[in-house]
């Protein structure tokens, strides 16, 4: 009797040494990576991390997933890409706009006026050759982080304490802009001023008077309460407001062929998913700003803006240097 009392404790202990070991086994395969960021969850980049994570879940069996840090936790734009590139980081959202920082030709989807409307928009994020030109520009730029895809918030569009009907109305005036080579050639060229300064400190701005206009997308606008200080949204679309995943370079090297290409599929998928969520968000963004009393000026006379800016285009693809030019040439060619 004792026998088979100690043959069966003893096949017990060993079911649950096996069980014990598989569940380390498996921990020691499964993986947490910080994804970074800096708007809220509300945001198009918290759809697209959202989308990112589950792609990733699924097709890891569940091992990979991220850790989102929201809302310039982490830092801004800029010194999350200095930490990201140090390895401290695994994954972030920037804009296309703050890419440029790093490798300047990023700034030709800062060029304004170059997507035709919201669809053209949609379509050209998701196309294979611009997704595959951007990465290739990145790698030849920048060294310690990479590119896997392209996002967008939508449309930019100004905001300030007047309407902007026109580009009369931005003459003189002393606009906020993201530090590129294409804002700094643009807005003058509308006869504005322009000014930088991280986005975390544009709602202090526009309230003590440093700058009179700022412009961004709808819901970043309302998620940020930017009309607190500027209640008056003009819808301009200059400049779609294009964004990008990146991963350190440390972290790419540490994961296997298997497990690369499954971060590569799931940037994938927010490529293609997230443009039309964004695009809904964004709607849904100006019709909740309209219940509580902000005034969105949507009869704006673009023609202006658009003689000033065609001339630039090309003008400073040709500056930026080739990937631009090219990138620029696969936009335009998008149906």
């Amino acid at each position: 009797m004792r026998s088979r009392i100690g043959s069966k404790l003893v096949g017990i202990a060993v079911v649950c040494l096996a069980s014990f070991a598989a569940s380390i086994g498996y921990a020691a395969d499964s993986r947490q990576f910080s994804f970074a960021y800096d708007q809220p969850t509300t945001t198009a980049y918290g759809i697209a991390a959202n989308i990112f994570d589950a792609k990733l879940k699924e097709l890891s069996g569940g091992k990979m997933s991220i850790n989102q840090f929201p809302g310039a936790q982490l830092g801004q734009e800029p010194q999350m890409l200095q930490k990201l590139r140090a390895g401290d980081i695994d994954f972030v959202i920037t804009s296309t706009a703050n890419a440029s920082t790093l490798a300047p030709q990023a700034g030709v989807f800062s060029l304004h006026f170059i997507f035709r409307d919201q669809a053209h928009l949609q379509k050209a994020l998701a196309d294979p050759a611009i997704a595959a030109e951007f990465r290739a520009m990145i790698k030849d730029q920048v060294q310690g982080a990479q590119v896997l895809g392209l996002l967008t918030m939508g449309m930019r569009n100004m905001y300030s304490k007047k309407e902007v009907k026109s580009i009369d109305d931005v003459k003189g005036q002393k606009v906020r802009v993201q530090a590129t080579k294409t804002e700094d050639t643009l807005f003058p060229a509308y006869g504005a001023q322009t000014v930088h300064m991280p986005f975390g400190e544009v709602y202090t701005s526009l309230q003590t008077g440093v700058v009179n206009v700022a412009e961004n997308g709808v819901n970043v606008y309302l998620a940020n309460k930017h009309y607190e200080v500027a209640p008056i949204l003009s819808m301009t679309e200059h400049e779609a407001n294009n964004n990008c995943i990146w991963v350190s370079q440390k972290t790419w090297d540490s994961l296997t062929p298997e497990q690369q290409k499954w971060v590569q599929a799931a940037a994938d998928e927010v490529s293609t998913k997230e443009p039309a969520m964004a695009l809904q968000l964004e709607k849904d963004s100006a019709d909740k700003l309209k219940s509580i009393g902000v005034k969105v000026v949507d009869n704006v006379d673009k023609t202006g803006f658009v003689k000033a800016a065609q001339p630039v285009q090309d003008q400073l693809a040709q500056e930026l240097g080739p990937h631009a030019v090219k990138l620029l040439k696969l936009v335009r060619d998008v149906k």
